[in-house]
C-alpha cells in the first residue's frame, strides 16, 4: 500500500508540471491549446533519444523544455501572425507534431537500466543515495516541482506575468499599455508547452520509456486538474464552516483561481481518482476513458455548483 501510495504521489507531481502548462493556457490566456498532445511526447521523445547518446539528464530536461518552447512558439505564429482561430492553430501544431514525433525517435524508444536518469544521477545518489528508488523519485519529483511552482509565482509578480494574466482577462487593457497583446500571447503559449515537454521529459525518465502514442488525452487530464484543484480550494474556504478561517493568509492565497498551489493539489488529487479507479478493478487500459469520465463529471459539478461555491 505504502508504494502504491508514493507512485501515485510521484505521478501526481510529475503531472502537475503539464497542469501548470495548461492552466497558463487555459485559465490564464483563455486559449485552448490542444498542441499539449503533441507537445508532451516530443518532450519524451527528445529526452529518450539524448539519454541514449549519452547526454547529462538534467540537460536533456532543458533540450526537452526548449523542443515545446519551439513547439510552442508555432502554435502562437500561427494563430497570432497568421490569423488562425487559437483551437485550429493548436491542432496544426499537433497535428504536425505527430510526425515530428515519429522522425526522432520512432513509435516506441526503451532507455536501458544502465543509462542515468535525473534519479540516478550523481549528485541525487549523493545526497539520497539512501533512499530506494521509488524514495528518490518521490523527493526529485516533489522539488522539481514545487521549485518550478515558486518561479512561476514569482514570474506572475513581475510586469511581464502581470500583462500576460491580463492579456485573458482584458485584452484591450494591455494595448491601452503600449503593449502588444498579440506578442504576449505568443510568450504564453511557449511558456506552456516547455512546461508540458518538461513533463515529457520528467515522465520518460521515470518510466524509462517513450511512446508516440502518450500523449493521447494529456489535454483533458491537464483540464480535469485545474478544474478539481480550483473548485475544491473555493469548497474549502467559501464553505460557511471555513468562513471564520478567511483571514489566514495561505488559505487567501489558495482560494484564489490563479493559485499555482490549487492545480498541483488538483493534479495530485485526479492521480489518486484514478489509482482507485483501476484498484477497483476497472482494466488498465480502460485509463483514457476512466480520464474522460473523470473529467465530464468535474465539469458537471463545477458546472452546477460553481456559482453556490463561490457565493456561500
Amino acid at each position: 500500500m505504502l508504494d502504491l501510495i508514493v507512485s501515485t504521489l510521484t505521478q501526481g507531481f510529475i503531472y502537475a508540471l503539464l497542469s501548470f502548462g495548461v492552466y497558463i493556457t487555459y485559465s490564464v490566456l483563455d486559449f485552448p491549446d490542444l498542441s499539449v498532445d503533441g507537445t508532451f511526447p516530443l518532450g519524451a521523445a527528445v529526452t529518450a533519444v539524448l539519454l541514449l547518446k549519452g547526454m547529462n539528464p538534467w540537460l536533456t530536461l532543458v533540450c526537452a523544455a526548449l523542443a515545446g518552447a519551439v513547439a510552442g512558439l508555432c502554435t502562437g505564429l500561427i494563430h497570432v501572425k497568421l490569423g488562425v482561430r487559437d483551437l485550429l492553430a493548436g491542432i496544426i501544431t499537433m497535428t504536425a507534431l505527430s510526425s515530428v514525433n515519429l522522425l526522432i525517435a520512432g513509435s516506441n524508444l526503451t532507455v536501458e537500466r544502465a543509462v542515468d536518469t535525473i534519479f540516478t544521477s550523481a549528485p541525487v545518489m549523493a545526497v539520497l543515495g539512501g533512499l530506494t528508488l521509488s524514495g528518490r523519485k518521490l523527493v526529485v519529483s516533489l522539488v522539481l516541482v514545487v521549485v518550478v511552482k515558486l518561479v512561476l509565482d514569482l514570474y506572475f509578480r513581475t510586469k511581464s506575468g502581470l500583462l500576460l494574466r491580463a492579456v485573458g482577462d482584458n485584452g484591450t487593457l494591455v494595448t491601452t499599455l503600449a503593449q502588444n497583446k498579440g506578442n504576449m500571447k505568443i510568450l504564453g503559449v511557449v511558456l506552456a508547452n516547455a512546461l508540458v515537454a518538461l513533463c515529457g521529459g520528467v515522465l520518460c525518465q521515470e518510466q524509462r520509456s517513450y511512446s508516440a502514442v502518450m500523449g493521447i488525452g494529456q489535454v483533458v487530464f491537464g483540464l480535469a486538474t485545474v478544474i478539481i484543484g480550483v473548485s475544491l480550494i473555493r469548497f474549502f474556504v467559501g464553505s460557511r464552516a471555513a468562513q471564520g478561517m478567511r483571514k489566514i493568509p495561505v488559505l487567501r492565497f489558495l482560494a484564489s483561481p490563479k493559485g499555482t498551489t490549487a492545480v498541483l493539489l488538483g493534479s495530485v488529487l485526479y492521480k489518486f481518482c484514478i489509482q482507485i479507479a483501476i484498484n477497483a478493478g476497472l482494466p488498465a487500459n480502460m485509463l483514457k476513458f476512466i480520464t474522460a469520465v473523470l473529467f465530464l463529471l468535474v465539469l458537471v459539478i463545477a458546472g452546477r455548483r460553481g456559482e453556490e461555491i463561490i457565493h456561500a
